[in-house]
């Protein structure tokens, strides 16, 4: 059997579950779930695979919403990960198309079930909690569950077709300052006004983005600013993201920011404590070889290449941590053909109807016959193996924080 008689059975194969899918996709939709308490979705996708044949273990160091659901060949061949994502939004629900996301890159392992068995090879489909928040991604990567994968793959909806690109390393720190209430009318000098270190660290972060590179970000809140106008806050708080296109350089940012709350410490007489509030994730460094065959597919299936957008650099992401341990790709597919920006309820709500589903399934086919291409292209798949291995390593970790230090 060539590549395009696979291809026909991979479609064929996603084309007969297209109910099973939709109906899937459309439960998690409308039975919303934060990080961590995916408890709904990440059972029904369970459930689904055992039914179609993977071994599937669950919970995954110690994530309880977390799976990994296996298909092995009897023949040897590469390691495949399919990247599941399903926690939803506060309050605005399915926002950013995770009830598709985890149904394309089911849909594919389904249909690439009969290839890999013929061909050879391992399906992994990870069920990865939390990429909103605390993504489970980044513990995984940690402790080395993607390691031995040939490569990672998975799709993003979105309201254009957009080539998988890069995504920013991001921190998310928190700054607490500890000083002295007191009563702010009767006795000022008594007090040691923790708010007057948090608006230092806001004004001179301000300052530092003149000195910093264009990719840089550093963006932040006050959540915790004081209980009363006439009482000087004795504690106050920010949180800070600090983010930018690699790992070295946004620990050279967090460092610098760190020097500035200390420097507000210091200059107001409180404490401080830094502490990362979320986990940290890494740049995505994308594939280019396995993305050019993503988007070949996109091409072979009727869309046009001139609608298929450039990259941008855009948020953070915990997928950037799989791809710093094998090679992996974030292409976006177009679910809504009018233009709404992720994290929105227009969004949403145009991601929830039949034409959104349709472009689910046919996201499944594209992931579906990238991996085919991969089985079957002669030397492919060592392309893809080669340019992983000739990027530079990693030589950077993020700063880790915790404790108090007095200033």
């Amino acid at each position: 059997m060539n590549n395009k008689a696979h291809k026909q059975r991979i479609e064929d194969t996603i084309d007969r579950y297209h109910a099973e899918l939709k109906e899937i996709a459309v439960y998690i939709a409308q039975n919303p779930e934060l990080g961590n308490e995916e408890f709904k979705a990440s059972a029904r996708l369970k459930q689904s695979l055992l039914a179609h044949g993977f071994e599937v273990e669950a919970p995954v160091l110690g994530i309880e919403t977390a799976f990994i659901g296996t298909f092995r060949s009897d023949k040897p061949g590469p390691t495949i990960a399919l990247l599941c994502e399903y926690d939803a939004l506060p309050e605005i629900g399915h926002a950013c198309g995770h009830h598709l996301i985890c149904t394309m890159s089911l849909g594919a392992a389904i249909g690439l079930q009969e290839t890999v068995r013929e061909l050879g090879g391992t399906l992994r489909v990870y069920g990865t909690p939390a990429e909103e928040t605390r993504g489970a991604k980044v513990t995984m990567a940690d402790a080395g569950l993607f390691d031995d994968c040939d490569f990672a793959l998975m799709a993003h909806p979105y309201y254009a077709f957009q080539k998988s690109g890069s995504a920013l390393a991001m921190d998310a720190i928190q700054y607490e300052f500890y000083g002295k209430a007191s009563h702010a009318a009767a006795s000022p000098e008594a007090g040691i006004n923790a708010l007057d270190a948090v608006l230092q660290l806001f004004n001179a972060i301000n300052a530092l983005r003149q000195q910093t590179r264009t990719d840089a970000r550093i963006h932040g809140i006050i959540n915790q600013g004081g209980v009363a106008a006439n009482i000087i806050p004795d504690y106050a708080s920010a949180q800070f993201y600090v983010r930018s296109a690699d790992r070295p350089y946004t620990n050279e940012l967090v460092a610098k920011v760190r020097r500035i709350a200390e420097g507000a410490a210091l200059q107001t007489g409180c404490e401080l404590k830094v502490s990362n509030y979320e986990y940290s994730y890494d740049e995505l460094i994308t594939n280019e070889t396995l993305s050019e065959t993503f988007t070949r597919n996109l091409i072979e299936a009727g869309v046009d290449p001139g609608i298929i957008q450039e990259p941008e650099n855009g948020g953070s992401a915990d997928v950037g941590n799989v791809s710093t341990r094998c090679p992996a790709i974030h292409p976006y597919i177009q679910v809504v053909k009018e233009r709404h920006e992720l994290h929105s309820i227009g969004f949403r709500d145009l991601a929830q109807q039949d034409s959104a589903y349709e472009a689910m399934i046919f996201g499944a086919k594209m992931l579906a016959g990238t991996v085919c291409d991969t089985l079957t292209v002669p030397g492919l798949l060592e392309r893809v193996r080669r340019e992983f291995l000739e990027l530079p390593s990693h030589s950077s970790a993020p700063i880790p924080f915790s404790g108090s230090n007095a200033q």
